[in-house]
This record gives C-alpha cells, sequence and structure tokens, in this order.
C-alpha cells in the first residue's frame, strides 16, 4: 500500500505523519521479517507487529486497533444502524446486505444491525460478506485459534485464519490483505447467519467502472468487492425474475487510488493468486490450543 497509495500517504505527510513502510528496519520484528526476505511486500499482519513492538517499547505511544477485535466492530455498527433508518425513511427494507470483508470492521457495521435485528424476531435478509480471491480467509480459511499478527505478539483470538504467517500477494485492496478475520464475524459465518464469496480484482475493477459511470462516484478498490457482490446479487435477481433491495456498503471513495484504476484501464492489472503451498505451510504452522 505504501508503492501503490501514493497520495494517502501524501495526505497523512500533509497533516504531519510520517510514515513508515512495512516491514521496516525501525523494529527488530521488521529487520528480522526483511533479513529473510528483502524484497517482502508486507502484510497487514506484519504492520501491526510493528505498530505493537514499538508501542510496547515507548511510555508516550498507544496502539489503536482499527479492525479485528469485536469491540471495533461495534463500534462500527452505527453503519448499519444508520441504514436502517436511511431504509425505513425509504420506506424499504433490504432482502440482500452485502459488504467487503478484510478485518471484519466494515462489513460487521453495515451487517450486523441487521443479523441482530433478525435474531430478534423481524425480517432476516442475507448477509453476504465479499471478499478477495486472493486472501480469502472466509472461504478458505481455517476456524481456530490463531494469532492476530505475524510477530505473534498479539493474542490469541478463535477465527477463520489462513495462518499467521500467510503473506497475501499484492493485490490493490490494502486493507483486505489481512490473514484473518474478525471473531464475532466468524462466528456468524460457522453459525450459518451469513454467506461468504470471493472475486478477482479485475473483476471488482470492472464492477467499480460500471459503478463510477452510473452513479458518478469511483470507488476504492476494497469498495469494490462489495460493488461486485451488489450486482452479482441484482444479476441473479434478473436472471429469477425477482425483485429485491439489495443494500451494500460503498465504504470508500477511490480518489487515492487512481493508480490502480489507470494500470486497470492499461491492462496491466493482473489476478495475482496465492501460492497452495504456502497456504498449507501457514495453516499447518496454527497454534496447539487444547480443547
Amino acid at each position: 500500500s505504501y508503492d501503490q497509495k501514493p497520495y494517502r500517504r501524501a495526505l497523512m505527510e500533509t497533516y504531519g505523519a510520517r510514515c513508515v513502510a512495512s516491514p521496516s528496519n525501525e523494529t527488530e520484528y521488521g529487520r528480522r521479517v526483511l533479513a529473510e526476505r528483502p524484497d517482502h511486500p508486507g502484510s497487514l499482519g506484519i504492520a501491526i507487529s510493528e505498530a505493537v513492538e514499538i508501542a510496547a517499547q515507548r511510555d508516550d505511544t498507544k496502539y489503536a486497533l482499527g479492525s479485528v477485535l469485536n469491540h471495533v466492530l461495534l463500534h462500527q455498527t452505527i453503519i448499519g444502524l444508520e441504514a436502517m433508518e436511511q431504509m425505513q425513511m425509504a420506506d424499504a427494507w433490504p432482502d440482500v446486505v452485502v459488504g467487503c470483508t478484510g478485518g471484519g470492521s466494515n462489513f460487521g457495521g453495515i451487517a450486523f444491525p441487521f443479523i441482530g435485528h433478525g435474531l430478534r424476531g423481524g425480517k432476516k435478509p442475507r448477509i453476504v460478506a465479499v471478499e478477495p480471491a486472493a486472501c480469502p480467509s472466509l472461504t478458505r480459511g481455517k476456524y481456530a485459534y490463531d494469532f492476530g499478527d505475524t510477530g505473534h505478539m498479539t493474542p490469541l483470538t478463535k477465527m477463520h485464519t489462513l495462518g499467521s504467517t500467510f503473506t497475501p500477494p499484492g493485490f490493490h485492496a490494502g486493507g483486505l490483505r489481512y490473514h484473518g478475520m474478525a471473531p464475532l464475524v466468524s462466528h456468524c459465518k460457522e453459525l450459518g447467519l451469513l454467506e461468504a464469496t470471493a472475486y478477482t480484482q479485475n473483476q471488482c475493477f470492472e464492477a467499480g467502472v460500471t459503478f463510477a459511470r452510473a452513479e458518478g462516484i469511483v470507488p476504492a478498490p476494497e469498495a469494490n468487492h462489495a460493488v461486485r457482490g451488489a450486482i452479482e446479487e441484482a444479476l441473479r435477481c434478473k436472471r429469477e425474475g425477482k425483485a429485491e433491495t439489495i443494500l451494500f456498503n460503498l465504504s470508500g471513495h477511490g480518489h487515492f487510488d487512481m493508480g490502480s484504476y489507470q494500470k486497470y484501464f492499461a491492462g496491466e492489472l493482473t489476478d495475482q493468486s496465492y501460492d497452495e503451498k504456502e497456504l498449507a505451510q501457514a495453516l499447518s504452522g496454527l497454534p496447539s490450543v487444547p480443547a
């Protein structure tokens, strides 16, 4: 993301931030990763390890969680609660709720209020989680205890995981390049309260361009996954001759991601696939936790 999204970095620097690419030479763990693989593309799991290491060593530094853990998802539910009020204002209610998923906070934010409403006896919409095919924790991961970071500095969490040592390919939806899924989202998947699907980045960028030309809003690469999911649901309704209300969360604009759109228009955006052997190795190294 440091290289793919330079304008995000420039915006942060405008407000006084110093941005460092992870893995970095500024932490012991980052140096260890780079020693093993100097060209390592990084991941959210590695960045978390570096951030936790720095915060643990400095009295003047705190680490604020942005995704995955349950309290973050519950804070984000303001999104779904507002969506419920908006639906009521429109005298409508969703038959399907779609959200993109990486660590789970964005998806939980839109989906949890509707799941809760259904569990309390209200109408139960289908809940669809859309993840990148190159980092498919819900559709390919194992439901097990694992570390939330690659350096194993965080507590064990039961979640759908590809293994904490798994490194996703460097696709452009950087916010979705995480090896695990939030415990609450994972638990809901196990209970059958939601379904999951995965799409390649070219499929998602195609959907994003379609949406931009129809609605005038350019979505972020992460949000393109939800757009793709919503379009697929609309096409299903068309095939089945049904009229359904589809709600999806457009979680961010793509104004800082136009470099990836340029690559898409030039035909340079490739659908990167993860290494099956690396995935198997990462899953084989999951912590052993007594039942």
